[in-house]
């Protein structure tokens, strides 16, 4: 969904092949919105920031001088917060940068299909601001507050990141880019289309902590993303069967959990 109205935005990243990047996949992914400065440190963007009023910051976590959360912090005190999304290398930062009421968080190096979903997740922001605002009987205050509870709070609860393993390393994994995970023996498997993490979190607890309308337990050992299955199908002896997107994975469905497909 694309807003009519002008949406702009500034970028900060120290990197000049980054900054350059990212204007570059941000004009092919969401080719409307105005990117109004392109800054190389926080006090530039800061400065940005309040001369332009942007409606986003794309803004790194590590910069020289002022740090990505000093600049997030500093703006608590302007008339015009922008929607904070934080761009950096180190996930280790994830919990401090939600802190800061940042909207996203995106990993270097960038992914097109995550920036494309961050960008309609905003999108979709501001024209719920839009048409609220254009409702004669509430007033802009009630129409944010109505807009923070509608579009903010409901996936607040839930996560937006797994934290898993893999090798040596541990990695800060996108729920947008789960497509299954499946229970092992004494930890849990996490797949994306390109990798596989582990976790320790039990089944049963992760399913809790993940948004029912994206995620559906399918068996006592398997959740699956909705938006990654392609297909359900029974076979000769009537057991169904889910089969994802990627064309590679094929996944059982309990005789219990047969009735989430009903509407499918």
């Amino acid at each position: 969904m694309i807003s009519q109205q002008t949406i702009t935005a500034v970028i900060a990243d120290d990197e000049p092949l980054l900054r350059h990047h990212l204007n570059r996949s941000l004009a092919e992914v969401w080719p409307q919105l105005d990117v109004v400065a392109c800054d190389s440190d926080g006090n530039t963007v800061l400065a940005s920031i309040k001369k332009h009023k942007p409606d986003i910051a794309f803004i790194d976590i590590r910069m020289p001088g002022l740090d990505g959360i000093s600049v997030a912090k500093a703006l608590n005190k302007i008339d015009k917060i922008p929607v904070i999304i934080f761009i950096t290398a180190y996930d280790e930062y994830a919990i401090q940068a939600f802190e800061e009421h940042a909207f996203d968080y995106l990993l270097k190096p960038l992914n097109e299909k995550r920036l494309m979903t961050t960008c309609e997740r905003v999108q979709t922001y501001f024209s719920a601001i839009h048409s609220e605002n254009n409702r004669t009987d509430v007033t802009t205050v009630t129409a944010i507050e109505r807009l923070v509870a509608r579009v903010i709070s409901p996936r607040s609860q839930y996560l937006r990141w797994i934290k898993a393993s893999k090798g040596d390393d541990i990695c800060l994994v996108s729920v947008d880019d789960v497509n299954y995970l499946k229970a092992e023996d004494k930890y849990v498997s996490v797949y994306t289309n390109d990798n596989e993490y582990v976790i320790r979190t039990p089944l049963k607890e992760l399913i809790k902590q993940l948004e029912p309308d994206l995620f559906w337990q399918i068996h006592r050992a398997t959740i699956v993303r909705v938006d990654a299955i392609e297909r359900v199908k029974r076979d000769f002896a009537g057991r169904m069967f889910v089969y994802l997107c990627d064309g590679k994975v094929k996944l059982a469905v309990s005789r219990n959990a047969q009735g989430l497909f009903k509407q499918m």
